[in-house]
């Protein structure tokens, strides 16, 4: 993923403006390049209702640029709209025929962080306990690591619900329990150790986008192992096991389901600590992070 932000758009060439002050290297690395089209650049809601032109999508790049370098070196409480529209050299009016207000402006840059996380997370593999299994792992912990670091700036806000609204959160939330059942999904599939985890439907029979949780709070209970009737019986339930028909033991899905959010939960502190610009060396922290992605569930 290029790591150059907005790519083909010069501050500045929209409206006739002069060329706004540029965003710091590690905003622009977070910026989210290579998208060839990005949610956000159809503004927010005063902007939902009409098509935008060329003109128009270049000025809603520009404040988003400005927007997520102010974001990126003061936070989301520090920054006004006065701040974007000084640092994207427009027009107070300019902001607002796109976007409501800072809650909407922000929710617009959401949109494409929910959006290219969904992409990595439909994307998790099937993997074996082979080299190759270790090797798409590692593929795609680095791609886990690129997306975060474009959107780094906006995870760090969404993580603090004490800023963002209840529903912004939810639907960060929402997207992390997903993440936790690709994972759980992708690392058990090819496994006896494991037994198997069929993802949470809704009504309407499609997968909800839950995983692990239930109403965005509790873990799913365990699937039945197949073949077990109804489910486990008490001991079972108090030894934790089962033994299949090789002998080995076979840890139950919650386990599974646990591990999943325990690894997600160490590359999103990982990655928060590169976006912060702690001195770690990236590749050397991928290829940590893969082993122990793979020994938590590939472990002999």
């Amino acid at each position: 993923m290029s790591r150059e932000a907005f790519p083909g758009a010069a501050s500045g060439e929209a409206e006739g403006q002069p060329a706004a002050r540029q965003a710091t290297p590690a905003a622009r690395s977070r910026a989210g390049a290579g998208r060839a089209k990005r949610p956000s650049l159809g503004g927010g809601r005063p902007a939902q209702d009409r098509e935008l032109r060329a003109q128009g999508r270049q000025t809603v790049r520009r404040l988003l640029e400005a927007g997520l370098a102010e974001f990126d070196e003061r936070g989301f409480q520090a920054v006004r709209v006065d701040d974007i529209v000084r640092r994207a050299r427009t027009s107070h009016g300019t902001f607002y025929l796109y976007f409501s207000n800072k809650d909407d402006f922000f929710k617009a840059l959401l949109r494409d962080a929910l959006h290219d996380m969904g992409v990595i997370t439909d994307a998790f593999p099937v993997v074996t306990r082979k080299d190759a299994g270790r090797a798409a792992l590692r593929q795609w912990v680095y791609t886990f690591c690129e997306t975060y670091s474009a959107h780094a700036a906006v995870i760090r806000i969404l993580s603090q619900a004490d800023v963002v609204g209840e529903e912004v959160w939810g639907d960060g939330l929402q997207l992390l329990f997903r993440l936790a059942e690709a994972i759980t999904q992708g690392m058990t599939a090819a496994s006896p150790h494991w037994p198997a985890s069929a993802p949470a439907t809704g009504a309407d029979g499609k997968a909800s986008g839950r995983g692990v949780a239930d109403g965005g709070h509790e873990l799913a209970p365990s699937q039945a192992p197949a073949g077990g009737g109804q489910g486990r019986d008490d001991s079972q339930e108090t030894s934790g096991s089962q033994e299949p028909s090789g002998g080995q033991a076979t840890a139950p899905a919650g386990h599974a389901e646990l591990t999943a959010v325990a690894c997600l939960m160490m590359l999103e502190r990982v990655n928060y600590l590169l976006s912060v610009e702690v001195r770690l060396p990236r590749e050397e922290m991928v290829d940590r992070l893969t082993a122990i992605m793979f020994a938590a569930f590939h472990s002999p």
